[in-house]
């Protein structure tokens, strides 16, 4: 493993404010936590605070379908993964498509069955969709990776990713990664040692190269992002096994940091320049790396381990400006910590209970709490501070765990077979 002895803070001050500067990010939400998996939106002129009974709603839409995937936002379309849907002829599960601008629903195209393993409370779909020009993916929980058309919903391709490259999964509870498109590429994470990751081309389907991490146990619920340190494209990832670095244009295996097994690897990793900032819940933690030029490769040094008052479980953390804001593994506790130094500099209850996601906009963030209470705060690390929160309609029957979408000045809710959109706009 590539890994070096950690930073002085001396030289940690040597990095320039272009190394620090955050991602562009489109203005549609093409996949799960925006176009460039941040979490964070680029929104403006966002209402700083809420009415006691939230921000507006412009609409509501039903037939969704039972489940936590998130949804995708593209081209003035709106895209998710359910089963079960409320006026479905069946208890399937069905990608759906929606109207962005009245919420309609404009299609539905059937992927497969249901998701029915664990309790209740953990069943269906959670995979979000990626959205390409004219194509949409997805991943069903049982690894089959589909290809449909956007303006009607008709398949193009599909690939069992368990059954072609030997995928598997490193818990019990179904595959959730929202795919990369990259140029002509589709890259995804089987998970395992045959084909930890692969690139596919994303208009067949066919393989166009594979990365083999030995002893890996198998794919995490995160999602692919991407990184260039010294001008390399470098695919960051991670799996049950911790995260690993893969180059871009041939899959080879540039680097890894290995972690010991814990009962899931949830959260998207977080890349800024050189760094990759990743977490794992389970009291396992959160750690801060730096890909640094290795001769032909790349190795990773450490400017710090696994810091347990870092963990997530699966809400998510997002970076505003030099700070991670995210929940304190899944106890509902709102989190502010130096990415730099890992230091926690609060740690607050908020006015929801249970597992909390976040996504960021224009100074705020929004904590989406289980128990179906929306809080907005100031992205503010001097303390933690809401300015208004709501009750989700119809969030009392299962987990209110799926993440937020903020596109156009709107905050787009999936609530299982209910869909809802506000105003997040000025007056």
């Amino acid at each position: 493993m590539n890994r070096t002895n950690p930073w002085s803070w001396a030289a940690l001050g040597l990095l320039t404010s272009a190394t620090l500067a955050p991602m562009a990010i489109a203005d549609d939400w093409p996949s799960f936590r925006g176009a460039d998996r941040s979490g964070v939106a680029a929104d403006k002129n966002l209402l700083e605070q809420w009415p006691a009974e939230g921000p507006a709603m412009i609409w509501e839409g039903t037939g969704a379908g039972r489940g936590y995937a998130s949804v995708a936002v593209a081209d003035g379309k709106l895209f998710t993964l359910g089963d079960g849907l409320s006026d479905a002829p069946d208890a399937e599960e069905y990608l759906s498509c929606f109207d962005l601008q009245s919420g309609k629903r404009l299609w539905i195209a059937k992927t497969g069955s249901p998701w029915t393993e664990g309790q209740p409370s953990w069943q269906s779909s959670r995979g979000t969709p990626t959205v390409d020009g004219d194509r949409v993916y997805v991943i069903t929980p049982f690894g089959v990776l589909l290809c449909c058309n956007t303006a009607d919903g008709k398949e193009k391709f599909r690939v069992d990713l368990k059954g072609t490259y030997g995928g598997k999964k490193g818990d019990s509870w179904g595959y959730s990664e929202s795919v990369l498109i990259d140029g002509n590429r589709l890259i995804c994470t089987p998970g395992g040692e045959e084909a930890t990751m692969v690139a596919l081309d994303k208009r067949t389907g066919e393989l166009v190269w594979k990365c083999a991490r030995a002893g890996d146990r198998g794919a995490g619920h995160a999602s692919i992002v991407i990184s260039e340190p010294s001008g390399r494209r470098v695919y960051v990832q991670t799996t049950a096994s911790g995260a690993l670095g893969v180059d871009a244009a041939s899959g080879k295996l540039l680097w890894e940091y290995p972690i010991d097994q814990t009962t899931a690897v949830i959260p998207t990793p977080i890349v800024r320049g050189d760094l990759v900032f990743f977490s794992a819940g389970y009291k396992r933690g959160g750690a801060l790396l730096k890909q640094a030029k290795d001769g032909d490769g790349v190795k990773i040094e450490e400017i710090y381990g696994l810091k347990t008052e870092l963990a997530n479980k699966h809400g998510g953390i997002v970076l505003v400006g030099d700070y991670l804001y995210g929940d304190s593994d899944d106890q509902g506790i709102p989190f502010c910590a130096e990415l730099m130094t890992g230091k926690v500099v609060w740690k607050k209850r908020g006015s929801g209970r249970g597992s909390a996601a976040f996504t960021a906009a224009d100074g705020h963030i929004y904590v989406r709490f289980s128990d179906g209470t929306l809080a907005l705060a100031k992205a503010d690390p001097g303390d933690y501070t809401e300015v208004g929160s709501f009750k989700i309609p119809n969030s009392s029957e299962r987990p209110s765990w799926a993440h937020m979408a903020i596109v156009d000045g709107k905050l787009i809710l999936r609530e299982q077979d209910k869909i809802y959109c506000y105003d997040l706009r000025r007056p």
